[in-house]
């Protein structure tokens, strides 16, 4: 009779009923409304869901957005380097596996290459008592000293990669956040 997606405890349930069947039988209510409240608490329930969804460190198989011109679309983190255990964070450099990539860019599909996190989406407080977050995980490229391999960076980037030693990234970035 339910979903099998459906996540409702009787209290809910009854709570439900009673709210919404006032002055009607109970079965022809019930018909006549079942959509609607099966459609209305799981839109709540997944809802919920995501918003307390977990963000964790830049580990091992995390794909990140790459935000320069160096031809690269997506990657996939191979090591981070420098970093603590659990992972990477802002302004940690990473090694990384391109997976997508443009047709005629700087950097092939299959290439190891090194990049610095520049949006992560797990929150990273700041000296002044705020924290800075963001919607995605997004990675610049660079070569073995530090460069970058790319001449634009697209998006906000963070300005805690001047603690890290990551000038020219902010150099060559649109907006500073």
């Amino acid at each position: 009779m339910f979903c099998n997606c459906l996540l409702i405890t009787h209290c809910n349930l009854f709570n439900l009923l009673e709210t919404n069947l006032v002055g009607r039988s109970l079965w022809g209510g019930l018909g006549n409304n079942l959509s609607g409240l099966l459609s209305t608490s799981h839109e709540t329930t997944s809802s919920t869901f995501l918003s307390q969804q977990q963000r964790t460190f830049i580990q091992m198989r995390t794909v990140l957005k790459v935000v320069d011109n160096s031809g690269a679309k997506k990657v996939m983190c191979i090591q981070a380097l420098k970093a603590n255990k659990k992972g990477a964070r802002l302004g940690d450099t990473i090694v990384a596996s391109v997976k997508e990539a443009h047709p005629n860019g700087k950097v092939k599909k299959g290439k190891v290459v090194y990049g610095v996190v520049v949006r992560a989406a797990m929150q990273r407080g700041r000296c002044d008592g705020s924290e800075v977050k963001f919607d995605d995980n997004a990675v610049v490229l660079v070569d073995k000293q530090g460069q970058p391999i790319g001449t634009r960076v697209f998006g906000p980037v963070p300005h805690e990669l001047r603690k890290k030693k990551h000038v020219k990234i902010l150099s060559l970035a649109e907006h500073i956040a």
